[in-house]
């Protein structure tokens, strides 16, 4: 499967995938230590925004855009997770019908499996199996709650909020953390009425951020669903590339973003250790004294703890 996937067999890459959703990655390890060093090469573009943006035409647009200068663009669509499948439940495939049949695009929607922060936990993985498959641009559209969706300010080389107009009271819907990790801002269905009321209040709260680097996020307004804009938008991405990305602030955000991931996977490791020992009997136990009110939680972990070592 290595070898199948650093040819860029896209079945091999499909099926990494799957096997990485299926347990998290635990069984997929030595997969991904052997196509880590792989990876790193792509641009990885982040698409964010609330419910409704047009997020999804404008990932299906961008990609267009992208396969006039590159060979190969990988796409991951996280979606909701079904409570019945535990699958995504929306399925962006089915909206980007143009790309379907493309030989050169690769598309997977991912479920957020009750995961905050807008992402998948088993995004990054994804993201380096197809960096390893030899995908040049990666696009990861993030679920769309809301103001929650900060993790792909870590993922993402650019990050991309995508907005449109008549959002109701547009400063109390945009002024939070989503504002904070914008590079590109993005004015879609730029074509509706109150376009431009909406376009003086972005002004207004991008002149309040801190520059990165210099950088002072453009805001473009687009019409995915005409194709309007998007090639500015890709001259955007990539102006952001050349001018900001390999500065000293970037590494130390991404030497960052390793260290909270390193936390997780060893936090992961340890309660697998701890949980494979203690076996689901004496966790239920322990449930049991809780629910009964003979034995706090804190002291539960502090017993189950010793259990997993011993």
């Amino acid at each position: 499967m290595i070898e199948k996937i650093l040819e860029g067999d896209i079945r091999a890459v499909a099926r990494a995938l799957s096997l990485i959703e299926e347990d998290g990655g635990r069984g997929t390890q030595g997969l991904l230590k052997s196509l880590f060093t792989h990876s790193g090469n792509s641009l990885v573009v982040g698409i964010t925004g609330g419910t409704g943006t047009g997020k999804s035409t404008l990932v299906e647009g961008l990609a267009h855009e992208f396969l006039k200068t590159t060979q190969k663009v990988g796409i991951i669509a996280v979606d909701p997770t079904s409570p019945f499948s535990g699958g995504a439940i929306l399925g962006d495939r089915i909206r980007m019908q143009s790309l379907a049949t493309n030989p050169n695009v690769f598309i997977r929607s991912m479920a957020t499996r009750g995961r905050l922060g807008g992402l998948s936990a088993a995004v990054n993985d994804a993201l380096v199996v197809l960096g390893a498959a030899g995908f040049q641009v990666l696009i990861v559209e993030t679920v769309g709650v809301g103001q929650d969706e900060v993790d792909i300010a870590e993922t993402a080389d650019v990050t991309v909020v995508v907005l449109i107009p008549g959002m109701g009271d547009d400063v109390q819907t945009i002024k939070a953390g989503i504002m904070e990790i914008g590079d590109v801002f993005v004015l879609n269905k730029a074509d509706r009425d109150g376009a431009e009321k909406a376009r003086l209040e972005l002004d207004a709260l991008c002149s309040l951020l801190v520059p990165k680097q210099g950088w002072i996020p453009p805001i473009l307004e687009t019409v995915a669903t005409q194709r309007q804009g998007l090639s500015e938008l890709v001259s955007a991405i990539f102006d952001f590339k050349s001018k900001v990305m390999g500065s000293e602030s970037l590494l130390k955000q991404r030497i960052d973003f390793c260290r909270t991931r390193l936390v997780d996977l060893l936090r992961n490791r340890v309660v697998d250790e701890i949980l494979s020992k203690i076996g689901s009997e004496e966790l239920d136990h322990f449930a049991e004294r809780m629910a009964a009110h003979e034995l706090d939680p804190y002291s539960a972990v502090e017993e189950l703890v010793k259990l997993g070592k011993s």
